[in-house]
């Protein structure tokens, strides 16, 4: 095992990592839109106030292009925004699928599984993701969606020393990253708590001192201090583990 990660993860994750810093890219140049709404001052236009009132400042993009193309091309701009949704949607639904079956139907449920029979998996996977993120859209309240985004972010870094840290080193434990996982993700959901989940700023107090700083890393780092406490233990208890993993599993 590498880390938490099966072998076959490994090479899928290191191509995901050459493909997403693009796609992030992309977001910041789409994140341009909201600069734009803002110079071009739709929030006070009288038209679009009914807009703004029922969907806050998530209409500044729609009525940006409502405000500033004709009508045949404003469909086609909202076509864009929705196709533009759909398509990383399916991208985690999918990588859903496959982390499922990669790492625990294969892996625990059925180890001997054809190769048809881990791509049935991973279909059935990806649309109950399909089908969950649909039932949570429909009966969520929109109001608390914000509150998920910041929960989101503190709990996703905490997969970083199990999945990115541990592809280019062995020495972590199982265990010891799966404990500062839990570490990471048990803290940064209380200080979030402890900010009524309306921000991710976290007032850190030191004596008489106290700095902001951002919930998640603060989280990130009780999360790597538990998995390197961990692992030293458990190399001490068990020094003879057996890595699996072999160098071609760390080449893309």
């Amino acid at each position: 095992m590498t880390g938490l990660l099966s072998a076959s993860s490994v090479k899928a994750v290191k191509r995901n990592a050459v493909i997403l810093p693009a796609y992030s890219f992309a977001l910041g140049l789409i994140a341009l839109l909201g600069f734009m709404a803002v110079a071009a001052g739709v929030k006070s236009l009288p038209e679009f106030a009914s807009g703004f009132k029922a969907f806050g400042n998530n209409f500044a993009v729609p009525a940006l292009f409502l405000h500033s193309f004709p009508a045949w091309f404003v469909g086609i701009a909202f076509a864009a925004i929705a196709i533009g949704a759909l398509v990383p949607a399916s991208i985690m639904a999918i990588a859903s699928g496959n982390l499922f079956t990669r790492n625990i139907y294969k892996q625990f449920i059925n180890p001997g599984c054809t190769d048809r029979q881990e791509g049935r998996a991973a279909k059935l996977a990806s649309a109950a993701v399909k089908l969950a993120a649909l039932l949570f859209v429909l009966f969520f309240p929109t109001s608390a969606a914000i509150q998920l985004q910041l929960l989101g972010g503190v709990w996703i870094i905490q997969t970083l020393p199990a999945v990115l840290i541990s592809l280019y080193t062995r020495w972590f434990h199982p265990t010891g990253l799966l404990a500062g996982w839990l570490a990471g993700v048990v803290s940064g959901s209380m200080m979030a708590w402890q900010l009524s989940l309306k921000s991710s700023v976290y007032p850190l107090h030191l004596g008489s001192l106290t700095i902001p700083c951002y919930a998640a890393v603060l989280a990130l780092l009780l999360n790597i201090a538990v998995a390197v406490v961990v692992t030293l233990v458990m190399n001490a208890v068990s020094p003879n583990q057996t890595d699996e993993t072999v160098p071609a599993d760390y080449l893309g």
